[in-house]
Parts: C-alpha cells; structure tokens; sequence
C-alpha cells in the first residue's frame, strides 16, 4: 500500500527534539523522506503496523502526533508539487 506520513513533535524540551530526531531515523527506515516533517512510499500492511508499533513507543501521545495516510495504490493518488521538489528519484543508476 502507499503510505504519507507526516509528524508533528514538540520540541519545548530537550526529550522533544531527541523524540523527533529518533521519530525521523525510524521513518527514513522505512519510507522516503520528502520535506521536513513528511514521508511518502510502499509499504505492506505488515510494515504498516510494524511501523506504527515503533513510532508508539517513541512519542509522547499527550504532546506529539503522527498521521498516516494510506491508499491502494500510488496511482490512486495526484500529487502536484509548487515549488521545490526536494525529493526527485531517478531511475538512473
């Protein structure tokens, strides 16, 4: 399935900014990073879970928070990007 992930972690306090700098190294495990605070790819529902299981345990559920967005199928989804786009894949190796 395509997964977007985004994230929104306080950093009013040191355990904040060790909180997003440990939620971004588990993101970037598993999907692509594309802006600050947003990830994007193809995961399986196992990965899906495996990944929310994860990021629970690295949270604070009463200051932080994590949306994911899912769908069938990236050709589902239009994205129109303004601006830069920090994140060109090439198909050249």
């Amino acid at each position: 399935m395509y997964v977007i992930l985004v994230y929104d972690i306080s950093i009013k306090d040191h355990i904040g900014s060790r909180t997003m700098r440990n939620v971004f190294k588990k993101c970037k495990e598993y999907l692509n990073h594309i802006q600050n605070s947003v990830f994007e790819g193809e995961l399986t529902e196992g990965q899906v879970m495996e990944l929310k299981y994860e990021l629970k345990d690295l949270i604070r559920e009463d200051k932080d928070s994590i949306i994911f967005f899912t769908s069938k199928e990236e050709k589902w989804l239009n994205k129109d990007i303004l601006g830069l786009n920090k994140n060109e894949f090439s198909n050249l190796l």
